[in-house]
Order: C-alpha cells, then structure tokens, then sequence
C-alpha cells in the first residue's frame, strides 16, 4: 500500500506536513469525522493521485482559529486529480482519468441535487445541508492537500478532462474550477451582471480577482475593485480593473462616482465575507454588506460568494460570535434589493468554465497570480497568504506541474 502525506491543521496559525493513512473507499474515524459518517462504505467513490490542490482564503479561516475546527483536521478542497483507483459502482470514470472535484460533495440523488443545488445535498452531512471535503463542521470528508484522497459519488460530480495532455498544459487554469473560478463565476452571475454592466467587487483576493475576470467574460464594461491590499489590487489592475485602496479612500460610493460620474453600480459582489476590516483595518464583519448595499442601484443585485459562518469563535462581541451581523436590511428592503448567499453550486458552472479555458477565452491562472508550490512548502503558503500576497498557491504533491 502507497504512503500518504498531508497538510494538517495543528492549532491557532499552525499547519505542518503530516503522514496520513492512505485513502479507502470508507470514510473513517478521525479529527472532525461525523459520528453517523463513521464508517460510510463509498463503492461509489474513487482514490485519486492529487495533482493540484490549492490554498483557499476559506482554508485560512481554520488556521486562524475562526472556527471550531479541531486539531489534526486535514485541510483542502479545491482538488484535481488521475484517478488511480474505482470502486465497484462506479460506471464511466476509469483509472487513468484525470478530473476536477467540486469542492460541494454532492450525491446526485436527492431533490436538491436534481435541481442542481448541489451545494445543499441533503445526504452527505448528518448536521446540514452541504458538505465539502477538509472543512469544519462539513460531515468530516477528508481534505485534499495530500498526495492521494478519497472522492465520493464519482459518477456523478467528477468532470473528466477530454485530453489529458491538453489539460496538463493549462493544469494552471483548470486547477481553478474546484472553487474559486465557479465561486467568483457564481457571484457574478447571481449579481446580474451582463453586457454593458457596471459591477464593484469588494475584495481583491483570489475568490474577488476570479469574480473580476468572470465579471469581464459576462460582458461588463466598466469592474471596479476595491480593497485594503495595494500589491492586490495592482494584480486586479493588470487584466484591466479599475481599483479603490480603501486604506486610502473611505468613502466607496464617491470613488464609484470618481470613475464612473455616478455614485452607484448596476451590480455588487462580496468577494470578502465574516472577516472583513474597515478602512482604518479594524474588524468590522457586516462593513461590506452595508458599503456595497449604499452603491448598488435601485431594483440592483448582490452577488455574496464570500463566507458568513453561523460560529465565530474569534469574534469581537457576542453578536458575531454567532454569525449576526449589524446588516442595514432596512436600506436593502428600501432599495429592493436582491441578495444571493451560500456556497457555489461548483456543477452549474464548471463544464462551461473548463470549455473557456480549454479554448483561450479565460485566463483564470493569470488573473489570480497562480503561483506553484510544492507540498513541503504548504505551511509557508499559508503564511504568505495570510500576510496578504497577492497570489494563489497551487500545491504540485508529485512535482507534475511544468515550471
């Protein structure tokens, strides 16, 4: 049996490569596994050699002891892989099939995943609705910043590359559509956002740069960014943004209008969520709520891909502790506004995405500063992320991305 290795969450600010047990078709016991999902035979599933498997802001909440997450955690969903081994059940994915994994678990079977609601299964986590792999409270699926996982319903959610070696030219890009690229790709298009628009995105990190470049695709005319990060938002600047630094300018609504000649967007995207900062860098969660609900127009749409968490253990009040937020719903309700939350449903969008890229018309790996990095180099990943760099890291476990 091969070995394993993994990135694990040790507590506040820790990660380290760990050996881990080599994945089974059998979700085991282990650092935050349901207990009515231990022991959960997947016939259905696949063992995949991982080939990418990136650094999510989501991730970074863990590891700044944001959540409940409990030590010994192994962390990671955004995961591509070759398939090395099938389960019984498993019909049209063969070993040898190189695939993305949307970062949602989904079963296939119930009436949300019918409805392709696939981020709110109904049952692959006993707690909730939805599930994700290497997440806290998400059912216990083992994460993917490891050499080989473990992947449920293969049939149903895996999207097979149509040419393997066309896709390890572009492993870069394509890396992107476990999450972030459908992430920011949902945001934009739950805000409404088509030809001719105008759309303010609040958050220059990877999730906010990929809804920037979804934003263009969909035809917008005029993207405006803005963040705390200057090295951020000069990378949103070098595929064409227009950028507010918050730092330096506090007032959105009269940057908007500096660039546009009115104060206000057709559509607005949270790219940030629960750990937002005001503009004098204190902690203010529901900040960019209220800012992109003043500058969005009447009858507009609010795309929210950024995570609002129902535990904040971190938090600096009881209010947030629990995940409620001093929202103005008043000036959304007046504005009729329409908000879209939650997870991205990664299935309703990645076939499409894997074809732009496929064909030249989205550069997802240059838009958000793909940067590779081996496995032993994760825990440094992390910290770079958390200071703010203003790049994706992509994880290469095998050394098979090509410099």
């Amino acid at each position: 049996m091969s070995g394993n290795r993994a990135v694990v969450y040790r507590g506040h600010g820790q990660v380290e490569v760990q050996a881990i047990d080599y994945p089974e078709l059998v979700l085991k016991d282990g650092p935050g596994v349901n207990p009515l999902n231990v022991g959960r035979k997947c016939p259905h599933g696949v063992i995949l050699k991982v080939v990418t498997t990136n650094i999510c802001g989501s991730d970074q909440h863990m590891v700044r002891g944001r959540t409940t997450a409990p030590e010994g955690l192994v962390l990671g969903h955004e995961i591509t892989g070759e398939v090395v081994e099938a389960g019984r059940d498993v019909e049209f994915i063969r070993p040898g099939d190189l695939v993305s994994v949307p970062f949602n678990i989904a079963c296939g079977r119930c009436r949300n995943c019918r409805e392709q609601n696939t981020h709110v299964c109904l049952n692959v986590n006993p707690d909730r609705p939805g599930s994700a792999y290497g997440y806290v409270d998400m059912g216990g699926w083992v994460g993917g910043q490891a050499e080989y996982v473990m992947v449920p319903y293969a049939d149903f959610q895996l999207l097979k590359f149509p040419d393997k070696d066309q896709a390890m030219e572009k492993i870069l890009d394509l890396t992107m559509l476990s999450d972030i690229f459908p992430t920011g790709y949902h945001g934009a298009v739950s805000a409404g956002v088509r030809t001719g628009s105008t759309v303010y995105i609040a958050g220059a990190g990877p999730v906010g740069l990929a809804a920037a470049h979804s934003a263009q695709l969909l035809g917008a005319c005029v993207v405006i960014v803005g963040d705390l990060n200057a090295e951020r938002l000069a990378q949103a600047r070098s595929f064409g943004c227009e950028t507010v630094n918050l730092t330096e300018h506090d007032n959105v609504a009269e940057q908007i209008a500096a660039i546009l000649g009115v104060p206000e967007v057709d559509c607005a995207i949270d790219c940030v969520g629960f750990e937002a900062h005001g503009h004098d860098h204190s902690e203010a969660p529901a900040t960019v709520l209220n800012a992109i609900m003043e500058v969005t127009r009447a009858a507009g749409r609010m795309g929210i891909p950024g995570l609002y968490v129902t535990g904040d253990p971190g938090a600096q009040d009881a209010d947030a502790r629990v995940g409620a937020l001093k929202l103005r719903i008043g000036l959304g309700w007046a504005k009729a506004l329409t908000f879209v939350t939650g997870q991205t449903p990664v299935m309703r969008y990645h076939r499409e995405l894997m074809m732009a890229i496929l064909h030249g018309q989205a550069q997802i790996a240059r838009a958000v500063n793909a940067t590779r990095i081996a496995l032993d180099e994760a825990p440094r990943g992390y910290q770079d992320f958390d200071r703010g760099a203003a790049r994706k890291f992509v994880i290469d476990p095998h050394g098979l991305v090509r410099p």
